[in-house]
């Protein structure tokens, strides 16, 4: 009985029925082929998952020691900028000096801000390029095998 089991019918070119034993059925390979294709889809998003959390781990150290160093440079700048205005206040009275320091200061931070924009403009949005790489490897691998298949 089991050897029955184990084999698969085929029609023959006349219309004989013949069987083949340890063959799967075209439905067995259809269904492999369809569970094999669920588990690669689930590994490819597992690989982005797993990719985009270590980017974003990376990232989010970065940010927070950017932030930190931001502000050390900020009580910098302002001690700095304090420095300035007093010397200028040696040659000028102190709120001219202020005034100038001011202006100055919000030329560069407009122009900052312009290229900061531009810069901003130009990012490209964050890709989990390996997942990305292997869909696309896979899905050619299956369009040639489909090609192969019916040639």
């Amino acid at each position: 009985m089991a050897d029955v089991l184990n084999r698969s019918s085929a029609q023959a070119g006349n219309g004989r029925v013949v069987t083949r034993v340890g063959e799967p059925s075209t439905s067995e390979l259809v269904q492999r082929a369809s569970e094999q294709i669920t588990r690669l889809i689930r590994d490819e998003f597992a690989l982005a998952k797993a990719e985009l959390t270590e980017k974003g781990k990376h990232a989010g150290v970065g940010v927070g020691l950017f932030g930190g160093g931001g502000a050390l440079a900020l009580y910098g700048l302002g001690a700095g900028i304090a420095t300035i205005i007093l010397a200028l206040a040696l040659v000028m009275p102190a709120w001219l000096a202020s005034l100038i320091v001011t202006v100055v200061l919000f030329i560069g931070a407009g122009i900052l801000a312009l290229l900061g924009r531009k810069q901003v403009k130009q990012a490209v949005p964050p890709m989990p390029q390996a997942a990305t790489d292997g869909v696309k490897a896979d899905v050619e691998a299956v369009t040639e095998a489909v090609k192969r298949g019916r040639a």
